[in-house]
């Protein structure tokens, strides 16, 4: 069957030609910097909410976890920063949409307390008032959480023992954005993703950012995410950035930070 005869086919081709010309669209790119440097410095991102948990992520990103989730159908994602516990909620009630899915196909019936997918969180402060309500979450017997520093030897082990055996693995990065704690999360996280998942880095975009835009934060222009995992990439290739998903987003607070394994 030829492009012409497969609908499917052929908007998804029509799409990816589409996307392929948005990162040479240099008007659009400035605009979109220009959107961003202002959602910051205005909180935008703090306006949203998953499944009752607030989310500090921006929309388009959450689309795109989405859609990688499901793309995916990892058994375990792996998170750094859990903060209100938005993003915990958001991967727990994607992959509950998985185990759903696949059952329905397979005519199988579920037990909601015993999942077969979920997510763990780590955190270094893991606030009294969040912990309640993630513990009263619809979703919490799909999470599971750390407190403790995502990079100490002993939490990072404890992940490594949750993702053993696991078939598919995605890890997110998205606690304290400063270059030697991201790329110490590189390295010991990213290992535990498998072929064809994804470690995703977020605020990258702090990078392309004016100077000004974090005073009261330890991550700055040249000492960020982005810079680590430039700096990892040059030594991990069984790594490779998917520029995909950052062209079609536009406005994403990780360019260049949604790594694919390859191998």
């Amino acid at each position: 069957m030829n492009r012409e005869d497969d609908p499917v086919a052929a908007f998804e081709a029509e799409k990816k030609a589409t996307i392929e010309t948005y990162r040479d669209a240099k008007e659009w790119q400035a605009a979109s910097l220009t959107w961003l440097d202002l959602g910051f410095r205005n909180r935008y991102m703090y306006n949203f909410k998953w499944l009752g948990r607030p989310i500090i992520q921006l929309p388009a990103d959450i689309v795109a976890m989405q859609e990688l989730i499901w793309q995916v159908k990892p058994d375990l994602i792996i998170e750094t920063g859990i903060a209100h516990g938005g993003s915990l909620a958001l991967s727990a009630s994607i992959l509950a949409m998985v185990d759903y899915a696949e059952a329905a196909q397979k005519g199988e019936m579920l037990d909601p307390s015993k999942p077969k997918r979920t997510v763990l969180g780590i955190d270094i402060d893991i606030r009294k008032h969040n912990r309640e309500a993630i513990d009263a979450h619809p979703f919490r017997s799909r999470i599971e959480m750390i407190e403790g520093s995502s990079i100490a030897p002993e939490i990072a082990e404890r992940a490594r023992k949750a993702a053993s055996g696991k078939d598919c693995v995605l890890v997110a990065l998205d606690s304290n954005h400063t270059h030697n704690h991201v790329l110490e999360e590189l390295r010991l996280y990213a290992p535990l993703v498998t072929p064809g998942s994804y470690c995703v880095v977020f605020d990258t975009i702090i990078e392309d950012m004016a100077d000004d835009l974090f005073p009261d934060r330890p991550w700055r222009k040249g000492d960020n995410s982005k810079t680590a995992v430039m700096e990892f990439l040059k030594s991990h290739a069984e790594f490779e950035v998917d520029q995909s998903i950052a062209d079609k987003l536009l406005i994403t607070a990780a360019p260049g930070g949604f790594l694919r394994r390859l191998r």
